[in-house]
C-alpha cells in the first residue's frame, strides 16, 4: 500500500491523510483552507463525512446541503458530489468498500 498514514495535498488548499484500512471500510481526514474546493466527482463507493470543523456546503446530485462540526453527510454510491470550504475546516471521510484507487 502507497500514501498511508501521510498528509498528501489533494487539491489547491486541501490536504488529506488516508488511514490504514480495514477489510472493507476506510476512513481519511481531510483539511481545507476557507474557499478551497473538493472538485465534482463520483465513485462507487457509500461515503459519510463527519465535519470535526468548520463549515462546508455539498452538492451531492445537484443538491446543496451545509454541515458544520459534529454534523455528517452521507453520499450514495455513484452520487456526483464535492464541497466548499466556507470556513477553515476538518472532515473524516469514511468509505465502504475499500477505495482502491486511493491506497494503491
Amino acid at each position: 500500500m502507497g500514501r498511508l498514514n501521510v498528509w498528501e495535498n489533494a487539491e489547491p488548499g486541501i490536504k488529506r491523510k488516508i488511514f490504514t484500512p480495514g477489510q472493507t471500510i476506510m476512513m481519511m481526514e481531510v483539511h481545507f483552507e476557507e474557499g478551497a474546493e473538493g472538485y465534482l466527482h463520483s465513485h462507487v463507493h457509500e461515503q459519510l463525512s463527519y465535519c470535526l470543523e468548520g463549515k462546508l456546503e455539498f452538492t451531492v446530485n445537484g443538491e446543496k446541503a451545509v454541515i458544520s462540526a459534529g454534523e455528517t453527510i452521507y453520499i450514495p454510491s455513484l452520487a456526483e458530489h464535492g464541497c466548499r470550504a466556507l470556513q477553515k475546516s476538518k472532515l473524516l471521510d469514511t468509505f465502504t468498500p475499500l477505495r482502491q484507487d486511493l491506497i494503491e
